[in-house]
């Protein structure tokens, strides 16, 4: 049940009520932008909510439970602070979404509808559209780990302690041209899938992408991303080129050298072994251990 500030309730009661809508979203960097669909830009909690931003949403459904409500937020990407430039770099992934109704006349009658994460945006010809996630959906994420054989750790990071500075695994190079999600380079040298699932950082903005494929062509080196590029890049361009880890135990072994770090379980028995039984021709039923 939401309470209502007595304000507020006042209003309502009132019969005749000046109602709008107020986001307010936080990006991962801290920043605040604040959008309203009244024709007249607000201002609380040291946000300005800009007006005429084509900012809208769907009506919001609450329910029982931890089922992840329905709610989309979308709108024309007519703001300085929302464009397609921002969407497409991935500014507004994961973002803080507040909604709140407020009184126009009086911004501080107003009461927080719903508060969560922007999910997957979609945007394109001058709009957008983006789903938010209620704070129910954080409780299906993950947590902790898994027994798995794969390892759960990052390249290059704390758990896994490889130092991906060397040479055998950065390499410097440039772009030699560009087609939507795939680069081809020059001066890379790794052989085939060396890269595979590894990660390209272009070097002037230190912005990275994570790396479908790697192929040599030649003398040179065909890249493809596993996602579209969201910046400009032009022939010439410095790279670096970080390779690629399958997350496989003799992966860790041949390639890295790096049994000691590995963070999954290899030798864990599988669903084979799960579903076996015991049969008198089979020597390994002898009591001793699986070898």
């Amino acid at each position: 049940m939401r309470i209502l500030p007595p304000g507020l309730q006042s209003h309502l009661d009132s019969g005749t009520t000046n109602l709008c809508h107020c986001w307010r979203i936080t990006l991962k960097s801290e920043e605040k932008l604040g959008f309203t669909d009244h024709d007249v830009s607000l201002s609380f909690d040291a946000t300005v909510f800009e007006a005429d931003t084509g900012f809208t949403a769907s009506s919001i459904e609450s329910s029982l439970g931890f089922s992840v409500d329905n709610l989309e937020a979308g709108g024309a990407l007519q703001s300085a602070k929302l464009d397609e430039a921002r969407l497409r770099a991935g500014d507004f992934d994961h973002a803080t979404i507040e909604i709140w109704r407020v009184n126009w006349t009086d911004v501080s009658q107003r009461v927080l509808m719903r508060k969560g994460h922007l999910g997957e945006v979609a945007y394109g010809d001058g709009a957008f559209n983006a789903e938010v996630r209620g704070m129910a959906h954080l409780l299906s994420q993950q947590k902790g780990r898994l027994f798995q054989y794969g390892c759960d750790a990052t390249l290059g990071d704390v758990r896994c302690g490889k130092n991906l500075n060397l040479a055998a695994y950065t390499v410097s190079g440039s772009v030699v041209s560009v087609e939507n999600a795939v680069l081809v380079l020059s001066g890379i040298g790794f052989v085939d899938d060396w890269a595979t699932r590894g990660v390209l950082r272009f070097t002037a903005s230190g912005k990275t992408i994570a790396v479908k494929r790697q192929r040599n062509v030649g003398a040179l080196t065909r890249v493809e991303l596993r996602s579209a590029l969201t910046l400009t890049v032009n022939v010439g361009d410095a790279v670096e080129l970080v390779a690629g880890c399958d997350k496989q135990f003799h992966t860790c072994a041949a390639k890295f050298s790096n049994v000691v770090n590995f963070r999954g379980f290899p030798h864990m028995p599988g669903t084979d072994f799960v579903a076996g039984f015991a049969s008198s021709s089979d020597p390994n039923n002898d009591g001793g251990k699986r070898t």
